[in-house]
Order: structure tokens, then sequence, then C-alpha cells
């Protein structure tokens, strides 16, 4: 089974959040929070999939997940290179 580490970006608020999950289904997750049924850290945002990481082990999913959490330089980095992406 697939697993998904990802990061979302807010985009409707002024101030930017940004937010790291995992999930067999990001897509689906994604539809969650932003209807307001994903972590209680998502609700009241809308967002978007700015970066995700398909891992087959969960635990090394999971371990992922959580140093891209801890890791707020290379979360700095990821949302740097999308909006570099984008402009």
């Amino acid at each position: 089974m697939p697993y998904y580490v990802y990061m979302l970006k807010s985009i409707s608020h002024v101030n930017i959040k940004t937010y790291v999950g995992y999930s067999t289904n990001y897509k689906k997750r994604l539809l969650k929070h932003n209807h307001g049924k994903g972590a209680k850290a998502t609700r009241g945002y809308k967002w978007i999939v700015i970066y995700k990481k398909l891992f087959f082990i969960k635990s090394k999913a999971l371990k992922f997940e959580y140093q891209l959490k801890k890791n707020r330089k290379k979360r700095l980095t990821i949302l740097q290179d999308y909006n570099d992406y984008k402009s």
C-alpha cells in the first residue's frame, strides 16, 4: 500500500501557514482538510498541496513526516521552491 507524506500551504488567509501530514490518499485527505474535517490545526483554512513524497513502508513514511514537521528550515525550502516554481 502506498503512503504519502505531504505538505500543505494555506491560501485563504494573509498569513501563510503550512501543514505536514501523511495519508494513503492525499487527495481525499486534502478534501477533508478543506471541509474542516481534517486535523484541528487545519480548520478554518483552505489548502493546496505543495509537496508530496511516496513511501511503500508505513514506518518510513511516519519517520519522514515527523522529521519534516520538526525541520522548519526544510519546510521553508519547500515553500520557497514552490513559490519559485509558480513565479
